[in-house]
Parts: structure tokens; sequence; C-alpha cells
């Protein structure tokens, strides 16, 4: 444990009492369940909650010995989401038993148990990053490796056959037999550092203007090297492993991370010139020549117009989208109450299509409430980016942080017909291993880089403390800890 300066609050207590507080809701979501399922609360409600509960307190435990510093609302805000999806996921257990005149299904059995597993393994794995990256610069020693792992990651799925990584026309999967992994969720954590270092040692060069145009200045045509390789590796990933969502998520990750290091609003434009030509190129060669591109095609399709009938009725088509809408319309404002919903005939709706399954039974309102909850971990995942004094840093939190938030927003937007459909699933939420352990291994990352950010400085040295700053001596402190 590190030192702790007399006088200085590390709120964990804080974090302590809003954990409290977020299992209290997840136990009352699973009570209201068995009320709507059952007609009665019976002793027994409590247990998944208690259990998800104790989880959660684990890793409090790491966090205020490891990084006693953190930011205290991080942890307790995605320890309810991923509670409320574990909550969730044992509902539809439930319901599915019911239907079937089954048994009710243990605590550790069905989609519910496994994700409550999944869960556990996800803290070990954010409570092992804690205990052995004590400095988070430490990652960018091995800044290249991470990114060719980065790389690998991504594309093995594109070059292994359908019958072993296609899952509902994209390939993002390795299976064997009942053990699957999407390693694209891993590579993102990868590549954010990769960026992150190279953008650090040459944001100089990247920031340099060959022309303005319009009142924005652009960059010299030299520089734009990295960002078409970017770009075309995206596209590979857009055609090959017909994935809207992943090819968005790497793309917009490396421009916006190229815009927090440089401060160009250009790269923004020349990225979005870039991405949305790409995939308008695709659409029409999808339609003209069909092959690799012909999935892309269809899903545009259908998301152009879902209630067409031959769209919805056809192998692949609608029906899924057109379920999700109807059953966000169902729940209004208020929803018809947790276990008290069809989200079953949703379908997908233990992975891609939860937001429309919770969406009937919670309604706008208890969605809203979720969406806030994620646009609070990404604001305090920017705030730790801000405060952190190096420039490494800056740009993995800042990176890691709109990751999750773009994420969010391409399962989000499919799901409302904004985008075409994705196979992204839902941060903390979806069913699923792989998305959960990278989730969490985000968020140990960013509990690192906060608690670096929000320590007290004592003694000389760029992690001391001195006499505060005049406001004019701060601004020239800022500028220098900004540089490479």
């Amino acid at each position: 444990m590190s030192r702790i300066p007399t006088g200085w609050k590390t709120r964990r207590n804080a974090e302590l009492g809003l954990l409290i507080f977020a299992m209290l809701i997840v136990a009352v979501f699973g009570a209201t369940v068995e009320a709507n399922q059952f007609d009665e609360i019976r002793m027994t409600s409590w247990i998944p909650a208690a259990l998800v509960g104790i989880l959660f307190l684990g890793l409090h435990i790491v966090v205020r010995y490891t990084a006693p510093f953190a930011d205290p609302v991080l942890l307790p805000a995605v320890a309810l989401i991923n509670g409320i999806g574990v909550g969730f996921l044992r509902r539809l257990d439930l319901a599915r038993a019911i239907a079937q005149k089954q048994p009710e299904p243990g605590i550790f059995a069905g989609t519910g148990g496994r994700q409550l597993a999944w869960t556990l393994a996800s803290l070990i794995l954010a409570a092992v990053l804690l205990l052995v990256i004590r400095d988070h610069k430490i990652v960018s020693r091995y800044a290249y490796t991470l990114g060719l792992v980065g790389i690998v990651l991504v594309m093995i799925p594109a070059v292994l056959p359908s019958s072993i990584s296609e899952v509902n026309g994209a390939k993002l999967w390795i299976r064997f037999g009942s053990f699957s992994i999407q390693p694209g969720e891993f590579a993102k954590i990868a590549l954010v550092s990769f960026f992150a270092y190279y953008l650090v040692r040459k944001r100089e060069v990247l920031s340099l203007a060959s022309r303005r145009f319009l009142g924005v200045d652009f960059p010299r045509g030299r520089d734009l090297g990295p960002v078409v390789t970017v770009w075309l590796l995206s596209l590979l990933v857009l055609v090959f492993e017909k994935d809207l969502g992943t090819a968005l998520l790497y793309f917009g990750l490396f421009v916006v991370t190229l815009y927090v290091a440089t401060e160009r609003a250009s790269w923004l434009i020349i990225g979005l010139v870039l991405f949305f030509g790409g995939v308008y190129v695709a659409y029409l060669l999808g339609a003209s020549v069909g092959g690799p591109f012909a999935n892309f095609y269809d899903r545009a399709e259908v998301w152009l117009d879902p209630f067409e009938l031959e769209n919805y009725e056809r192998v692949g088509g609608s029906y899924q989208l057109v379920q999700g809408l109807l059953g966000l319309g169902t729940g209004g404002l208020f929803g018809s109450g947790p276990g008290a919903g069809s989200p079953g005939l949703v379908p997908e709706v233990r992975t891609d299509f939860i937001f429309a399954g919770l969406g009937e039974e919670i309604g706008l309102f208890g969605l809203s409430a979720i969406l806030v909850l994620y646009l609070l971990i990404v604001e305090r995942g920017m705030r730790a980016g801000l405060a952190v004094r190096d420039s490494f840093g800056k740009l993995v939190a800042g990176g890691l942080a709109f990751t999750l938030g773009l994420q969010v927003f391409v399962i989000l937007g499919g799901i409302t017909g904004l985008i075409p459909l994705t196979g992204q699933t839902t941060p903390f939420l979806s069913a699923g291993g792989s998305s959960l352990m990278a989730n969490w291994l985000l968020i140990a990352m960013l509990l690192r880089i906060s608690d670096a950010a929000r320590q007290p400085a004592t003694g000389a040295g760029p992690e001391r403390a001195g006499p505060k700053k005049a406001p004019t001596q701060l601004h020239g402190a800022m500028t220098e800890v900004i540089k490479p």
C-alpha cells in the first residue's frame, strides 16, 4: 500500500457507500423480478445480488490498497450496470424455465449463472492488473508489441473458416466446441496503448499544417500515412469480418486519439470523409459485385427499410430489428416492470439486443438512467486523462473512455435504427465473457490512471507537491507536462 499523507482523503469510503447503494438497487431489481415471475418475493431472491455484491466488495478492497486515490465513482457505476445485467439475464433464465415447465435454474446455471461466473473471472483479471501495473507508464515500454498483438487479434477471425468464426453473419469469434472467444474485444486495449505511444512521439510532426481551407488547417500529405493505414485496416475488417461496428470502433478510436494529441479538427474531418466514403463505396460494390461486400449491402438495405415485407420475412432480414423496436415502443416511459414483460420475443436479447429487452421492462426513464451511468463513466475517464501529468496517460485514458462511449453508441444506434445493425455487445450488460473481461480490464486501467492523476504530490520532483502556483505559473507548468 502506498503511503497516504496525513490529512489527505482517498474517497474510498465514498466509493464503498456508493457501491452498497448500487447493490441495493440490484437487489430491488431481483426482488421485483421474483414478484412478477412468481407472485411472491422468496427468501432466496437476495442470494444472486449478495454474491454480486461480495465480488465487487473484493475488488473495492483491492482498489483501496493498490490505487487509494482512484476515482470513487468508476467502480460503483460499472458495478451497478454489471449487476443489472446479471439480474436481467437470470430473469430470462427464470422465464424460460417457467415456460418450459422445468426446474428453476441454480445460481450458477443458465446464462445468468455463467455471467456471474464471468464477472468473477473479470474482477480477478482487473485486480491482477491493478496489482501488477503500479504505474501506467510501464505499459508504454511494450507499445509496439501491443500494437502487433492488437492487429493480430483483430484479423484472426477474418482468416479463419466461417464454421468457427462466424455468428449471425459477422466473423468476430473463435469457437472451439462450446467455448468461444471474441479476440477483438481485447485488441482495443492493446491498440489504444500503441496509438497513445505512437502519437506522443509523433504529435509535433502530425500537428504541422500544410494549407488552410475554409478556415481549417490541414496536415501535410506525407503525414497522412498512419491515418490511411488504419483506414485500410478498418475497411478490411468491414469487408472480411462483415462488421460495421468493429470497423467504426477501431478507426474512430485512432482518429479521436489523433485529434486529442494534435488538437487539429482537420484530422476529424479527414477521418469522417475517409470512413463514410469507404462505407459508401462498400455499399455500391455490394449492390453491383456482391461477394465479400454482400453482407454489408444486405444490412444496409435492412436498415433503410426494416418494415418492408420482403426484408422482414427473409432469413437474416429485419425481423430482429423490428421486434427490438416494438419492444422499446411497448415499454413506453416507465416500462412494464422487471420480470413483467416479454423480452424473450426479441431474438438475441441476451447479447446484441439486451437494451431492447431491458427497455420493455424499465422503460425510457430506466434506459436513460443506464445511459447516464455510461456517460458518467466516460466523463470520469476523460477527467482522469485531463488531470494526469504525462501525455501517454492522457491519451490512454481519453482513448479508453472514448472507446467505451463509442461502443455504447454503436450498439444503441443499431438497435434504434440510427445506423445499420452491428455485432457489438453492450459493455457490462450483454452475456459474454470476452466483452466483460476486456471491459473490466479497461476500467482497471482507468482506475490506475485516475489514481496517478488524483494522488497528492509530496516533496520534490514531478510527483511532489510544493506551494500552490499562481495562475500564470500553473499555465506554464501545464504546458510543460503535456509535451511528449
